[in-house]
């Protein structure tokens, strides 16, 4: 049964070379590019096609966090992409670009792939594809598909379902977002955000299963999930529950500079200091003062607050510990 199993693959996969394979793979891959641009905190990553109407699949982070989110297919035409709602639970997100009849993977009779099928990933990694030049890809096979238990820095990952371990190291600056496709070019999964093992403390390679995906791209379309930054569910925590005043919001997106710190606080045990400019709430971007509010309101309770600010020219981390237990931490 397995030799069986084994000579239809080989048979099959000799129907289409790699090369061909990635090339049809590569065209429904597009470059992202917004916000961000400091050290962690790339301003690209990648996307794949996942329909006719133009919706792209990629990850929920701070490069969405911007005004303008430019779209680069693999032809170099560039699009506007718009941000039609997120999944924070499995950090997706759906963009819609104003574009038809572009090549997009096939998303119907998708199966679950067992460990040892042959895989490609394609993604942007390190940003190195610009305009019309094809994005990278890499050969490996799927080591396993276990539970994801993984942390970003501080913070465990939201994900709690079966990821794709890769033989191959995938999950650099960029890949976020990127194609996970078999040796027929089907995609079978999406290459996640770079993650280190909760267990170990290893960077790991992986990618979610696009069946994991799928059923919340369906509820987004149906308008079942929103951008959180247009819901009135976002729970938006005022700065100054943990000492730090910011400058008034004098102008439409006011830079979250602070004005000054009150004493005996968490911002003045950590040492942050006047005329500060936040520009990152643990590993959201944050521009403005109600995108630092809002980025406060999803960091998960119990978990420490970390933000990083300019100040003289040099990006420094600082650590303000649990958000306080009190009335202002509230939704608005």
């Amino acid at each position: 049964m397995a030799i069986a199993l084994f000579l239809a693959m080989t048979t099959e996969s000799m129907a289409l070379r790699p090369e061909e394979t990635i090339a049809s793979a590569a065209r429904k891959v597009v470059k992202l590019y917004g916000a961000g641009g400091f050290r962690g905190l790339e301003a690209y990553q990648s996307g794949v096609l996942i329909s006719q109407e133009g919706h792209v699949l990629t990850v929920m982070s701070t490069v969405l966090d911007s005004d303008q989110i430019d779209c680069v297919l693999d032809d170099g035409t560039r699009y506007v992409a718009t941000l039609v709602g997120v999944d924070p639970r499995r950090e997706l997100a759906v963009l819609s670009l104003q574009a038809t009849d572009t090549p997009f993977f096939d998303s119907n009779n998708i199966e679950r792939s067992p460990p040892g099928t042959r895989i490609f990933a394609l993604s942007n990694l390190f940003g190195v594809a610009v305009g019309d030049e094809r994005v990278s890809a890499q050969h490996g096979v799927i080591a396993t598909v276990i539970p994801l238990a993984a942390r970003r820095g501080a913070y465990e990952a939201p994900y709690r379902g079966d990821v794709y371990l890769l033989d191959c190291t995938t999950n650099n600056p960029g890949s976020p977002g990127g194609a996970l496709v078999d040796y027929r070019g089907r995609l079978i999964g999406m290459l996640g955000k770079e993650l280190r093992s909760s267990t170990s403390g290893i960077w790991i390679s992986y990618a979610i299963p696009i069946d994991e995906l799928l059923p919340a791209y369906r509820d987004i379309l149906d308008g079942k999930s929103v951008e959180p930054e247009t819901s009135s569910l976002v729970v938006r925590i005022d700065p100054t529950v943990l000492g730090v005043v910011l400058l008034p919001d004098l102008l439409d997106k006011t830079p979250p500079f602070v004005e000054s710190i009150l004493p005996d606080s968490p911002a003045a045990r950590a040492d942050v200091r006047a005329d500060d400019l936040v520009v990152a709430v643990g590993l959201d971007s944050v521009g403005s003062r109600i995108s630092m509010s809002r980025a406060l309101g999803r960091v998960p309770a119990g978990d420490p607050i970390q933000i990083t600010v300019v100040r003289n020219g040099e990006l420094i981390d600082l650590d303000l510990g649990p958000l306080p237990d009190t009335k202002k931490a509230a939704r608005q």
